[in-house]
């Protein structure tokens, strides 16, 4: 059940004592041999090589003076580096907290190799404890340095890479040629104002039927479904408005079809100028021109969505494919993505294979017997089934069945309350009251066999009609845009895992399908796509040595493709206690009971419990949640769930996974770069530099109410870079600017105090290493092109503030770099049958980059495959430079990007994306189930939660003025180590 933590031969010994913090010392750490790390610590001299001597990074301001001001002069261990610096007091307080070489009383973090991580707010108590009253002479807080003038330039390609072997790849993108027409943009105003789409396209396909051979002088037009409208070439008229005739559908009665009368008027608006696109291209201009690329966009569109179910920016059909049942009356269908992107080769359309869910075009009976997976054929609906019943109906539309051939169609807005047996209602105005059953029996011989279940409600409030679910069938073509369970999820995936000469095949399929040479209005803006992927140069990146412990019989190894074992690396653990067997509801007690019991054992002898051990139902619903709430939040204990099914696999590969995060949850470290340790990589090792990953997760959708979980990680071990500290923070629904990296608070008694999630780890890096960092790489996943700006000025603004609110005047340099998992490049290897350049899935081989042909014109950008395959097709990271102070060449950039991927905690593959980004994504999963039930989805996925590693309370500003609760806090003993992984 639970454990003590022992020390572990293999999986967190060392021979080094070292410098201060360096190697994680745990708590009550003593001299000699420890267990912070897997290799000896060497004697690090500072100085001399890159790090000796101040340099001006490309597109940065000359580094100012750097002073670290105490109350008290106090020197600083900078190993020989200069003269010693001075530290501002918040920094002094925790420099002196994990300075000493052999902390006997302070707790040390095992995972952090620092004492416990502070709040902002605490640091500031003890700064003024300390400091005493003339706080304002040693603490001067300036604005930080301002943004330079071109701070909406991103960096350039500072060239291209060098170092691998070099190959051949393909690209699932085809060469678009650049049309040599003059484009026109008109704006186009429909009366009566319509918000579908579907019915403006009607509207816009009707008048250029009507009227394209005489008013539109023989153009077709491409029209976006909204308010404008594109042609290649002027209309013989500035501004015309037009009357249009709308038929409704035939609904099978034979009646006469309503008319609905529409005004259209088309104005003029502006030209859309290609020659701005070729000279973007060519890295002639700055700021891409979207309304040019907007308007090719739409061209390359128009034929595909008025032939398939359009969806952001893919289409889907059931002729694209087979359609596969994913259960519960949901089905996936099969499509394609496209898009223009403009590249280094040219324009270049981005094709990929695409699937998503429906609606299964059923009755809806057999839908609500689906979805209930039980028999409700004899018996009345429970409340619970019913709000299951109306969420997943409420909005679809359906068709009736029992008038024959007429077929009308009505959108779902609820269910009755009553059962149809119950309903009735007035027939006439007099008052006259009919049963819903005799209705049906009466007006169409419909006799309803259903009648203790509840009816549909179609239409308006005010005036609602009953429609009995028997005469329902859900109409075709319905996408599924609630939240899919695990089953559903399996099945839609195993749908879309393709291998990739498979992918590739589907691929050149589908472009041979849509036939963009007879695109008649490809063929109208002289747009031509070409047929073949293209063709891109690569290079693979060689695998990084991984250090151990000098003391297995393996003191270092090179993964092959991506992976490496953990054969001759072991530890035991000594348990407390033994196990026990708890019910689910009463997990929460148990725990509790069990703590105190193992605290009654371990509290005489001055020890801590430190790991429990949960071996779960194989479906655990909330379980999961829970018990990492109650450890977490309640307990401070750090904890290991594993499934009853794995346990008793006994599993190799499965033990040996469970003891990589046990390691690591404890305080050791299972890897490290051997790089790392001799002090070779580029702008990390030769001065303090601190790694940050940063992600914001938001709800699912239908959850309209629950807040985005913001999560920052950053390292604290210097030059190792593979132990992370984390926070994390409830912020506005769906806000996507990370709002607590730096803010300021204003104290009656205390005055302004700076917090925020940037400045405690920058402060947590300093106790940890005793060093203050010099630069910060900052890897920010989950940000779209679209929010690139938004997000690089406010982000950086804010690490900035964070970083002058330390010290006046400091700033150290930033590279700030994104991280893209969802877009839709994949490389296929140039010869499928070559074995030399494929893995055993058939993927390209791990640390395969491209940074060339397919990327940004201009930009620093490239993506990088880092991982090898398991199934299905590799999708490659995407990495883009929005800022860089510290002149990366791409080599650098790209050789340390791969690297790091081999550092993940958790298992003994390199990963796809780079660890810091990992660790928050996880982080933020993590601290969903510290929610409250209602603004929470925790329950529903156990398997997707991996971790956090701070949390603070804190509270945030909703764009309508509310206040986002805050996350409950963590334990102090939980925040000190890695225990997400």
């Amino acid at each position: 059940m639970g454990s003590r933590r022992p020390r572990m031969p293999g999986f967190g010994d060392d021979g080094g004592g070292g410098r201060s913090g360096g190697m994680g010392q745990g708590r009550g750490a003593r001299p000699g041999p420890g267990r912070g790390g897997f290799y000896p610590q060497p004697q690090y001299q500072q100085g001399g090589g890159r790090g000796g001597a101040a340099y001006q990074p490309r597109g940065a301001m000359p580094p100012p003076a750097q002073q670290w001001r105490p109350a008290a002069p106090a020197p600083v261990h900078n190993n020989g580096a200069g003269p010693p610096a001075l530290i501002a007091p918040e920094l002094r307080q925790a420099m002196n907290d994990a300075a000493p070489r052999e902390p006997a009383d302070v707790p040390a973090s095992p995972e952090t190799g620092s004492p416990e991580v502070v709040t902002g707010q605490q640091l500031e108590a003890l700064s003024m404890e300390e400091a005493g009253a003339d706080l304002s002479a040693a603490f001067v807080v300036q604005p930080p340095i301002p943004l330079p003038s071109d701070s909406y330039k991103f960096p350039h390609r500072p060239g291209s890479g060098r170092l691998g072997t070099r190959c051949l790849v393909k690209a699932n993108h085809f060469l678009a040629e650049l049309p040599d027409k003059d484009l026109h943009q008109y704006d186009v105003a429909i009366t009566p104002e319509t918000t579908s789409r579907a019915v403006g396209r009607a509207v816009m396909e009707e008048l250029v039927r009507l009227h394209k051979a005489t008013y539109l002088g023989g153009r077709l037009p491409a029209y976006d479904g909204r308010k404008s409208m594109y042609t290649a070439g002027p209309l013989p008229f500035t501004s015309k408005e037009f009357h249009i005739i709308l038929l409704d559908e035939d609904d099978g009665s034979g009646a006469e079809r309503r008319q609905r009368t529409f005004k259209v008027v088309i104005r003029f608006a502006a030209r859309a100028d290609l020659r701005r696109l070729e000279q973007y291209i060519a890295g002639r201009q700055a700021e891409a021109p979207q309304e040019a690329l907007q308007v090719l966009d739409i061209v390359l569109r128009e034929l595909p969505t008025s032939r398939y179910e359009p969806y952001g920016r893919s289409f889907f059909s059931p002729d694209l494919g087979r359609r596969r049942s994913l259960g519960d009356g949901v089905e996936s269908w099969r499509g394609f993505y496209q898009t223009i992107r403009p590249t280094q080769m040219g324009l270049s359309l981005n094709i990929d294979m695409s699937a998503t869910s429906f609606f299964e075009p059923i009755p809806v009976i057999d839908f609500v017997g689906q979805l209930l997976n039980t028999d409700f054929h004899s018996r009345s609906l429970s409340d619970a089934e019913r709000v299951k019943i109306k969420k997943a109906l409420k909005g679809v539309k359906v068709e009736v069945s029992h008038r024959g051939n007429i077929r009308r169609r009505y959108r779902i807005s609820g269910l009755t309350p009553q059962a149809t047996r119950e309903l009735s209602f007035p027939i006439h105005q007099g008052g006259t009251v009919k049963s819903v059953v005799q209705y049906f029996q009466e007006t169409y011989g419909f006799a309803i066999q259903h009648t203790y279940l509840p009816c549909l409600e179609v239409g308006n409030q005010k005036r609602p009609n009953y429609l009995p679910m028997e005469v329902c069938k859900i109409v075709e073509g319905q996408r599924y845009s609630k939240r899919l369970n695990q089953s559903q999820i399996r099945a839609l995936l195993e749908e879309t895992c393709q291998r990739p000469h498979d992918r590739e095949r589907d691929l050149l399929q589908m472009v041979n399908h849509n036939s963009y040479h007879d695109d008649p209005y490809a063929k109208e803006f002289g747009i031509k796509i070409s047929e073949r992927l293209a063709s891109v140069e690569a290079r693979v990146l060689p695998a990084p040595r991984l250090k151990y412990s000098e003391t297995g019989r393996e003191k270092d190894c090179l993964p092959r493709v991506g992976q490496w074992n953990m054969m001759n690396k072991d530890f035991a653990l000594e348990p407390v206690l033994p196990a026990i067997y708890v019910r689910p509801d009463q997990v929460e007690r148990a725990l509790k009971a069990r703590f105190h019991d193992a605290m009654t054992i371990l509290g005489p002898q001055h020890r801590e419990l430190e790991l429990l051990i949960g071996i779960l139902p194989d479906n655990n619903g909330s379980l999961y949640g829970d018990l990492k709430r109650v450890c977490e939040i309640d307990l401070g204990l750090i904890s290991q769930c594993c499934l009853t099914k794995q346990v008793f696999k006994m599993n190799k590969q499965i033990l040996a996974n469970l003891s990589l995060k046990i390691n690591v949850k404890v305080g050791g470290r299972n890897t490290v770069l051997a790089d790392a340790v001799s002090r070779c990589i580029p702008l990390v090792t030769d001065r303090p530099t601190i790694i940050f990953g940063a992600d914001v997760t938001h709800p699912h959708p239908g959850e309209d109410s629950s807040p985005s979980i913001a999560a920052v990680v950053a390292s604290q071990d210097w030059p190792e870079v593979t132990k992370y500290a984390g926070l994390v923070s409830a912020q506005a629904h769906r806000q996507e600017l990370i709002e607590d990296l730096y803010n300021v608070t204003h104290d009656p008694q205390r005055g302004t105090i700076h917090g925020g999630m940037i400045r405690e780890l920058l402060i947590s890096f300093k106790r940890s290493t005793g060093e203050k960092p010099q630069r910060i790489l900052f890897y920010r996943d989950g940000v779209s092109e679209g929010q690139f700006y938004q997000v690089l000025l406010h982000e950086l603004d804010a690490i900035r503030k964070a970083c002058a609110s330390l010290e006046a005047n400091y700033q150290p340099q930033v590279t700030f770099i994104v991280v893209q998992k969802r877009h839709h490049t994949r490389l296929f290897a140039n010869n499928h049958n070559d074995q030399s350049s494929v893995d055993r899935s058939g993927n390209i081989l791990p640390g395969t980059v491209v940074d060339s042909k397919i990327c940004h014109p201009t930009e620093f950008d490239f993506f990088l495959c880092s991982h090898a395959g398991i199934k299905g097709t590799s999708r490659p990271a995407h990495y883009h430079v929005l800022w860089d102070e510290n002149n990366f060449t791409a080599d650098a950039l790209q050789t340390l990007t791969n690297d790091l991927c081999y550092t993940y905690a958790r298992c003994t593959r390199s990963v796809s994306i780079v660890p810091p980004a990992y660790y928050a994504h996880l982080a933020a999963f993590r601290a969903r189930f510290y929610m409250e039930p209602e603004s929470s989805d925790s329950s529903s996925i156990a398997s997707v939660a991996r971790g956090t590693s701070s949390s603070t309370s804190r509270s945030t500003r909703a764009p309508g003025g509310g206040v986002v609760k805050p996350l409950p806090a963590l334990k102090d003993s939980v925040k000190k180590v890695m225990f997400y992984c």
